[in-house]
């Protein structure tokens, strides 16, 4: 299995570059639940700490606000939201239907701005 990229200090200037400041955000409250990754997903967390266990039983990941996080397509895995998660995400390759909506919604949010 694909592991999970943490940059714990992404430049200004990358994050420009990839546009992150639209894409869509998403929160979630202190929690544990299982996830699969239908895409790649790029997250640049704003908020909270998180640790996501692989179902593979490789070692844990952990990731908190500001860092930029990548979750590889077929990712399968347990997240532990220990604080209050906020990020923005971007999707990538993978479930057509989900990547397509989130470029709708990265380009919506260019307009807006």
């Amino acid at each position: 299995m694909k592991e999970i990229t943490v940059d714990s200090n992404p430049s200004e200037a990358l994050l420009k570059k990839m546009g992150a400041a639209y894409w869509p955000t998403w929160e979630k409250e202190v929690s544990v639940f299982p996830w699969e990754f239908v895409t790649t997903e790029t997250a640049l967390i704003l908020e909270g700490e998180c640790e996501m266990t692989p179902a593979d039983g490789s070692p844990a990941v952990t990731f908190k606000a500001g860092d930029l996080v990548v979750f590889p397509l077929g990712f399968k895995g347990t997240w532990e939201v220990k604080k209050a998660l906020k990020k923005r995400y971007k999707h990538d390759g993978g479930q057509f239907v989900k990547c397509f909506f989130n470029r709708l919604t990265r380009l919506t949010n260019r307009f807006k701005k």
